[in-house]
């Protein structure tokens, strides 16, 4: 059986999902907020990099597994913001400096709590081996391995 392997991050809290972009023109660039808290999360992780504290075997299992992600957010109060604005974002600074893609993720938990002295974001990330998808439901897409099958048996039927 393979080890779990988990990270932890304390990174700052990311700008809403309504801060995010901004229109230049007729685009949709990231806000000056958003660019900034990217920067951030990359400084985190070349900091844990630098110390040691973040080896290259950890960042390869994450790009090689199935992950979990548990995140606690510490707003400033208990309701100003939506627990899962910031989230998208999260995922795909972490996911960008540590070469993960989010679509990875297979198990997310979020969790909003209160700390108006030090707000900020608290990420575990793990790998999972153990994962399992619903066998009751079938992949009707096709693969190449499943194209090549079915040519065959259509051969095999002509």
């Amino acid at each position: 059986m393979t080890q779990e392997t988990s990270l932890s991050l304390v990174l700052p809290l990311p700008p809403g999902v309504n801060n995010q972009y901004v229109s230049v023109g007729a685009r949709r660039v990231l806000s000056k907020s958003a660019r900034a808290f990217r920067k951030n999360v990359a400084v985190v992780i070349d900091h844990l990099r630098t110390r040691g504290e973040l080896e290259p075997a950890v960042e390869t299992a994450f790009q090689k597994s199935l992950l979990g992600v548990y995140c606690t957010f510490y707003f400033t109060s208990p309701m100003r913001r939506d627990l899962d604005g910031g989230l998208k974002i999260t995922l795909d600074a972490i996911g960008d400096c540590l070469g993960f893609d989010d679509r990875h993720v297979v198990d997310l938990h979020l969790i909003k709590q209160i700390d108006p002295l030090h707000p900020r974001l608290e990420v575990e990330i793990e790998t999972i081996s153990n994962w399992t998808f619903d066998q009751s439901y079938v992949y009707l897409g096709e693969s190449e391995s499943m194209e090549s099958d079915t040519n065959s048996a259509e051969n095999a039927v002509e």
